[in-house]
């Protein structure tokens, strides 16, 4: 009986190690309305801040309705034939000029807020470098080697069973979990825009200029995101995926790239570097 109860328990960890293996995927989904689900400090701020200000509004809109019920039914000329002919008062213009300011009070503080969190991390642990170009997207790695790749979308003619149409790339940027990740964006040719919708990562790539954003990612998994800023022809053609490691995977990942980096010939051939294994689909 204790042996059974063994195997048991040791099959039941061997299945909840499995289910913790699978990768995430954060992708869009068939007729979502609501945000992905949050996997950086950011974006969770961002979904709170969100509930928060949709019970603001649902709160205002019902009083709104009812005030415009309380009107028709009570100030109608059937009901109320006889119309007062007050033209002011006090107590009630202060109060519609004082309560909308303080709602707009109570709803800018938590944004300006989450505008400061989001903005930088002086306390960086690396740095990942992001150059748009049309219609693709470079990456590169100044903290490991100061080696970069360019990310292009997979044609749909090599899309693989579990690849995602659009949304798939031939080298994925491959980040560590559970550290602070500053992001730098330019641009080659015209204005792009990185964003990662599950990270919130979201931010202009500019000609002649760099912009900074940081990001931490919560757990292993493969996010994907795409181009935001109208860019020409190809705009709809430059996806982001990134595939989020554990720090020991990161390292022998970047280990890898650097040595290709600085192959026989001295010739950079990061492209096809070696991933980790996170249970992606690929």
């Amino acid at each position: 009986m204790l042996k059974n109860l063994k195997a048991l328990a040791g099959l039941a960890g061997v299945l909840v190690a499995s289910v913790a293996a699978v990768a995430l995927a954060a992708k869009p989904e068939p007729w979502a309305i609501l945000f992905q689900k949050p996997e950086s400090p950011v974006m969770e701020q961002i979904v709170s801040f969100n509930d928060y200000i949709s019970i603001v509004i649902i709160l205002i809109t019902l009083f709104v309705l009812a005030l415009l019920i309380i009107v028709v039914v009570k100030f109608n000329e059937k009901a109320n034939p006889t119309p007062s002919k007050n033209t002011h008062n006090t107590l009630l213009e202060v109060a519609w000029t004082v309560i909308p300011v303080l709602i707009l009070v109570a709803i800018g503080i938590p944004s300006i807020r989450i505008l400061f969190f989001m903005d930088k991390n002086p306390a960086a642990e690396m740095t990942l470098k992001v150059t748009g170009h049309q219609w693709y997207w470079s990456y590169e790695y100044p903290d490991h080697g100061n080696f970069s790749f360019d990310s292009v979308m997979v044609p749909e003619a090599d899309i693989k069973d579990r690849s995602v149409r659009l949304l798939e790339v031939d080298n994925r940027i491959v980040l560590p979990v559970e550290t602070d990740i500053r992001l730098l964006f330019t641009s080659e040719d015209v204005i792009h825009a990185w964003a990662i919708p599950a990270l919130v990562a979201k931010i202009d790539a500019v000609p002649g200029r760099i912009n900074e954003s940081w990001v931490r990612i919560n757990r292993p998994g493969i996010y994907y995101g795409q181009c935001s800023e109208l860019c020409g022809v190809n705009h709809g053609f430059m996806p982001i995926a990134v595939e989020a490691v554990s720090k020991e995977a990161f390292k022998r990942w970047t280990d890898d790239k650097k040595k290709q980096a600085a192959g026989p010939s001295g010739v950079e051939v990061a492209a096809d570097a070696a991933r980790p294994t996170t249970g992606s689909a690929r």
